[in-house]
């Protein structure tokens, strides 16, 4: 008996996207978790020198601060420079009435989504929206770095960071957008995991595994 295939395949993440991506998940759930414990330190720490809680959680909030800084400035190049071109390809659609018209009707379930890229013109937006936000929060973070520690780094960064903080009206407003903007992003990812769900459920295709495997599947008829 013959079996042929129904669907295709085709490579959509490369390696590195999704690495990143997954990095990037991480470093924002660890952040939101310790930087929620740093300005409520809701444990107590036993009456020793010995263990530090607000130390530990202080240096984690660092280190993932730190990295999620660096992911971001490493997914802004690969957008800009990557050799696929696939997420670059999709601001044709943001930039055509039509397939706006055609996103938002797939959304209410009127018809099926057609994207000159991976993402849909909403998709696309909405993630450069939050690309500028996670490069905002990175800076406000640097800064409120820089006025804590102010040697080594903090002490190169400085003099930016007290221009910023001037800019901003001074450091509790910067704290203020620091902790808006975390909410920002909580946000973003409940409703980016119920959409990235729905997506597979919706149009059979682009669903959560292709940011795990790289391939999504499209039907041959």
């Amino acid at each position: 008996m013959n079996h042929s295939a129904t669907h295709t395949r085709d490579l959509i993440f490369s390696p590195a996207i999704r690495i990143f991506h997954w990095l990037r998940a991480l470093s924002i759930l660890v952040l939101v978790i310790t930087g929620f414990y740093i300005s409520w330190p809701f444990l107590v720490a036993p009456e020793t020198n010995d263990i530090q809680v607000q130390s530990y959680i202080r240096f984690a909030h660092l280190v993932f601060g730190f990295a999620l800084t660096a992911i971001t400035l490493v997914r802004f190049y690969l957008f800009f420079f990557g050799k696929s071109d696939i997420e670059r390809r999709s601001f044709r659609d943001v930039s055509s009435v039509s397939s706006w018209v055609k996103n938002l009707k797939s959304y209410l379930w009127m018809g099926h989504l057609n994207k000159a890229g991976v993402y849909g013109p909403l998709q696309f937006t909405t993630y450069v929206v939050i690309s500028l936000m996670a490069l905002l929060i990175c800076i406000t973070g640097l800064v409120l770095y820089a006025n804590v520690y102010h040697l080594g780094m903090a002490g190169m960064m400085w003099d930016g960071a007290a221009w910023i903080t001037a800019q901003m009206g001074g450091l509790a407003q910067i704290r203020i957008w620091h902790h808006y903007m975390t909410w920002v992003f909580i946000i973003f990812v409940l409703v980016h995991v119920y959409m990235a769900i729905w997506s597979g459920i919706r149009f059979k295709h682009n669903s959560v595994d292709s940011i795990i495997s790289g391939y999504d599947y499209h039907n041959k008829h």
